[in-house]
């Protein structure tokens, strides 16, 4: 897919024309609401020895061995469709090896999307090589279909598409944005920015993709996304309407959420309510309250979502890179100056992840009762792209890292948080595969 040339067609009026302050006030409001976020605490943490996030991997079921004989070289795109939509239970589509592509890699521009922020514009920032943006998953035992927008479009007419949850999965919002306007760059489109909702309209399909923040799902002091804990985080593990009220009537939803519960090792849940003014919380282990909260998400979806009407998604956590000794680079700095995947390793890759909240989500996705949870297991394949990750490339407090800054990774390095075009376009094809393979909805 190519990009066409970088016509920016405004909301609103009939006339369009997306003005050029229009587009500098969208992106100075959406760096507020980017940066409301620190990751600082989250950079600093040691989480598992090898020894137990390998035997939580085993558990989990994923180990992602890379195969020591490279695929064979992809069909043609209508072949390839085929492949994935005619039996798309009995190929594991998240199980497989990166492939080096540079024919069909990026599925879009960075220049050419005029909706990506600072955050993620590595190479404006500064990164000189751009191989990241050029590998290909490739599952093993079959094919994903090419991205289609036009395609995707149609399934999203007069339709929703929400992403819920925290930075990661407004990362991948922008991704899908970016996606499905070098399918149509020259048509009328509109953002909103509204609290926590950002909404992106496609006028000529009635069609928006949304992101919501709700870092933990349920009700909590960061729900805020321009003013909030950093270290301090206290959540309401029962408490959902808050925010589910938001999610009503979406046709298609995809949540997340991980990386906001790393800072610690025991997580803050308040006895009573933040409206009441309660300040009386228990502590209980990570792992314990993650499982409380995937319930209340579980019950929810059991009791609001009609399986007719709408689909339902989670990713699996994204991981970090900070530890370069995790992949054999004991005098690297962070994930700053990798070039390249983590490519032949044999065995399993433990990079810090938490595989115990993996088999949680695994577990309680499959357990829901009624509607049909997609589990999408973007774990095991991004643990490989130590690579992608913005790296010193980034902003912090809305600017671009300085020289002096971008000489200390080990303080500024972002190894949480993946450049565009990159990663995020991947779990964005995972979930593509899902939608189109899924019946109609008209």
């Amino acid at each position: 897919m190519k990009p066409a040339g970088r016509k920016i067609i405004g909301g609103g009026g009939s006339t369009g024309g997306l003005s050029i302050l229009g587009i500098l006030v969208f992106i100075f409001v959406f760096a507020m609401f980017i940066y409301g976020e620190d990751i600082r605490a989250i950079a600093n943490l040691s989480f598992f020895s090898s020894s137990e996030s390998a035997e939580l991997k085993k558990e989990s079921g994923k180990e992602n061995k890379p195969s020591p004989q490279p695929p064979p070289p992809p069909p043609p795109p209508a072949v390839a469709e085929r492949l994935v939509l005619s039996q798309p239970e009995t190929c594991d589509i998240f199980v497989g090896e990166w492939v080096l592509d540079n024919q069909s890699r990026p599925l879009y521009k960075e220049a050419s999307c005029p909706f990506l922020s600072s955050q993620v514009t590595c190479m404006m920032n500064g990164r000189e090589d751009d191989t990241y943006q050029k590998w290909r998953w490739q599952p093993r035992g079959c094919y994903l279909p090419e991205f289609n927008g036009r395609l995707l479009l149609e399934r999203l007419r007069g339709k929703r598409l929400m992403f819920v949850g925290d930075s990661l999965n407004r990362n991948q919002w922008e991704s899908m944005v970016c996606l499905l306007y070098s399918a149509v760059p020259d048509g009328e489109k509109s953002h909103a920015c509204n609290a926590s909702l950002i909404i992106y309209r496609i006028k000529e399909y009635n069609a928006t993709v949304e992101f919501y923040w709700a870092p933990f799902l349920v009700e909590s002091n960061s729900d805020d996304p321009l003013a909030h804990s950093i270290t301090d985080r206290i959540i309401m593990a029962d408490s959902i309407e808050k925010h589910s009220q938001h999610w009503k009537g979406v046709d298609y939803l995809v949540f997340n959420t991980y990386i906001w519960w790393m800072n610690t090792a025991k997580m803050k849940v308040l006895r009573g309510s933040f409206d009441e003014g309660s300040k009386v919380y228990d502590e209980i282990e990570r792992v314990t309250a993650y499982e409380r909260v995937l319930r209340t998400w579980a019950r929810w979806v059991e009791a609001n979502v009609d399986s007719e009407k709408t689909s339902v998604f989670f990713n699996s956590m994204s991981p970090l890179h900070i530890r370069p000794v995790d992949w054999g680079n004991p005098g690297g700095i962070k994930c700053s100056k990798e070039k390249l995947p983590i490519l032949d390793r044999i065995g399993p890759i433990n990079v810090g992840t938490d595989w115990r909240m993996h088999v949680v989500a695994t577990n309680l996705t499959r357990s829901v009762r009624g509607p049909t949870v997609g589990f999408l297991d973007i774990t095991g394949l991004s643990e490989y792209r130590k690579d992608a990750h913005t790296s010193v490339h980034t902003i912090r407090q809305g600017k671009i890292l300085s020289p002096e800054q971008k000489a200390e990774p080990l303080v500024y390095a972002d190894c949480i948080h993946w450049c565009l075009p990159g990663l995020p376009d991947t779990w964005n094809e995972l979930l593509y595969a899902r939608i189109v393979s899924s019946p109609w909805r008209g």
